[in-house]
């Protein structure tokens, strides 16, 4: 490039590398990048004439970082696991004290915790940047969730926040905590995200094969519903899909999509997440495990052969408006038990690992740019501006109202999708969820007796104080 130096590089030019350094370039910062095939920096630019005087490709990394302003600011764009901690390795000798190493893919915060570490002492800044919005988002927008140094987060401010989706003038970036904590909320979003993608398609599936609606009729229920309370991208997408009619057949594409879901391991990972903090996430659970079902189709259409013959009783679903209402109300619902439990979650991991995570401020970045923006959030955040402690989403007068109604309709449509033989993994764990979470005396003394019984794991009375063990009969 010219004398002029570059403001941040972005190494790594996938859909997400390539997005990110237009919308940088876009808001006027110079923009140097680089790909390990150096070909596809120089395509980024030369496919984007509009601004190409913005970008910079360098033919190889000594190059590109050589064309950073120092301190410089790296913004690392590959495959999570060990193609980061590569490139690392092989910038480290590059760089000086002061400059900064981003990574913005979906990393496992563990990671990004210990490439944290690994970089103290060496002068040189680590911070793990959570990036949500998908292709779009990157290119135009996304919601940006910060981890590390909050000096660091105070540098670049600057570039982020104009980059970064807009929400009522306010930018929808934040700085979240220390070392790992931005990609740990970026985790729990998407497990967040698998839930409420998961419930949408078990409503789908109840209007599929519980009404037996046809696209077009779904996309116009979905987009009817996107006017009110589930107001959200993935309600709107929704009905954008069901909408969509393949050109060669005439028929509603989605009816051609073979039935089977992907992941890239962060939904899994929110789970997993949750259960070494003992926080109970059982509709994300759900929804990562219906994925991974979807995924053995072969299997599933051998074990409808052996099941062919089952007798179910008839759907008792109601059509029309009565029927469509019940079901968006048991959606939106459902909606706000996944919420809680993500919520549940990060506030669980605040604790543990002293992030102090700005749970209001989640809310508030999410709401544009990601892809579980909703008017939704709006309501999140004002829960956690009324000044009390708030412990779960499902105790605060912002949310309780509004479970206590619709949970009468989340548990018919369980119960109907049940009797019918309709799975509904999701939605069923959210209504169990509360049922389990609102019960003041539950059933796990039970299990306390047990264990003490089998491996004198003591459990605690009611009546005495301290730890008690019981010397049971042997069995």
């Amino acid at each position: 490039m010219s004398d002029a130096k570059a403001d941040i590089g972005v190494l790594g030019m996938g859909t997400m590398g390539a997005m990110l350094a237009l919308n940088i370039a876009e808001e006027d910062f110079e923009t140097a990048i680089f790909n390990r095939t150096t070909e596809k920096a120089f395509k980024v630019r030369d496919d984007n004439p509009e601004l190409a005087a913005k970008l910079h490709p360098e033919n190889s990394l000594e190059e590109f970082v050589a064309a950073l302003k120092t301190p410089r600011v790296v913004l690392i764009m590959v495959n999570a696991g060990k193609p980061v901690d590569e490139q690392i390795e092989h910038l480290k000798p590059l760089l000086e004290k002061g400059d900064i190493v981003i990574d913005g893919g979906n990393a496992d915060f563990n990671d990004t915790v210990r490439r944290n570490k690994a970089m103290e002492g060496t002068g040189i800044h680590f911070v793990g940047m959570g990036v949500s919005g998908g292709e779009l988002g990157a290119r135009h927008g996304p919601s940006i969730m910060v981890g590390g140094d909050k000096a660091v987060w105070e540098r670049l401010k600057p570039i982020l926040q104009p980059v970064a989706a807009q929400y009522d003038g306010s930018p929808c970036v934040a700085w979240l905590g220390t070392d790992g904590a931005g990609h740990f909320v970026k985790t729990i979003h998407n497990g967040i995200e698998y839930a409420d993608m998961q419930m949408i398609a078990e409503i789908y599936g109840i209007m599929r094969d519980g009404l037996g609606m046809a696209a077009p009729d779904m996309a116009k229920v979905f987009a009817d519903w996107n006017t009110r309370g589930l107001a959200s991208y993935l309600v709107e997408i929704t009905a954008a899909v069901l909408a969509e009619t393949d050109q060669e057949t005439g028929k509603p594409l989605v009816d051609l999509i073979v039935d089977e879901a992907g992941q890239k391991g962060t939904g899994r990972w929110s789970v997993i997440e949750a259960q070494k903090l003992g926080i109970g996430a059982t509709t994300l659970e759900s929804a990562v495990s219906a994925r991974g079902i979807s995924s053995r189709r072969a299997e599933r259409a051998d074990a409808a052969k052996v099941y062919a013959d089952l007798t179910l009783p008839a759907s008792t679903f109601a059509s029309g408006t009565e029927g469509l209402r019940e079901l968006e109300e048991a959606l939106e619902t459902a909606k706000i038990i996944a919420y809680a439990q993500g919520y549940a979650i990060m506030a669980a991991a605040s604790q543990e690992f002293t992030w102090n995570l700005p749970l209001g401020d989640i809310a508030r970045i999410w709401r544009a740019g990601c892809i579980i923006r909703s008017d939704f959030l709006d309501d999140i955040a004002k829960a956690y501006e009324t000044g009390e402690t708030v412990i779960n989403l499902l105790q605060t007068p912002t949310f309780s109202g509004r479970v206590a109604k619709g949970q009468a309709a989340l548990r018919q449509v369980v119960s109907k999708a049940t009797l019918a033989g309709v799975p509904v993994p999701a939605l069923g764990a959210a209504l169990f969820y509360f049922d389990d979470y609102r019960r003041a005396r539950g059933t796990a003394n039970l299990v306390q007796g047990q264990r003490d019984l089998f491996g004198a794991h003591t459990f605690t009375r009611f009546d005495k104080d301290g730890v008690q063990h019981h010397h049971w009969p042997a069995v």
